[in-house]
């Protein structure tokens, strides 16, 4: 017989194992990275690109801060150039956890970096390099 004690200790561990498999695929499937500034910005904190069943998500970490700047944008690009075909969005918080789906359409294989870029100067506020 299942008791009240039981059934809430059956429901406590099936959602920390569901949770704990989630937690492997996201990481499994990640390239990670860390932020430095650019043009005279202060950006920092981690970031990595998480493949999530068939699609990717960028996912900016706890630690992600941005000093300011007009119109941020988070985007990829390739050993040092941006492109300006992969924003992704406009940057939602200038600091902590934050999430960016990437268009099916979009070949991520192709990108090594994530940026963090100003529209109105053209310029980039924060590169991270994504290491496998």
């Amino acid at each position: 017989m299942m008791t009240r004690r039981s059934l809430f200790l059956t429901a406590a561990a099936t959602g920390a194992a569901l949770t704990l498999a989630s937690a492997s695929v996201a990481v499994a499937g990640g390239h990670k990275g860390h932020f430095e500034g650019r043009s005279n910005h202060v950006t920092s904190g981690s970031v990595k690109l998480v493949k999530d069943g068939d699609r990717y998500i960028i996912e900016l970490g706890d630690d992600f801060s941005l000093d300011g700047g007009p119109d941020p944008r988070v985007a990829l690009g390739k050993d040092g150039t941006y492109d300006p075909d992969t924003k992704l969005g406009a940057l939602l918080h200038l600091t902590g956890k934050q999430s960016y789906a990437v268009p099916p359409t979009l070949d991520v294989s192709k990108y090594n970096e994530v940026y963090i870029w100003c529209d109105v100067a053209g310029v980039p506020l924060g590169v991270a390099a994504l290491n496998k």
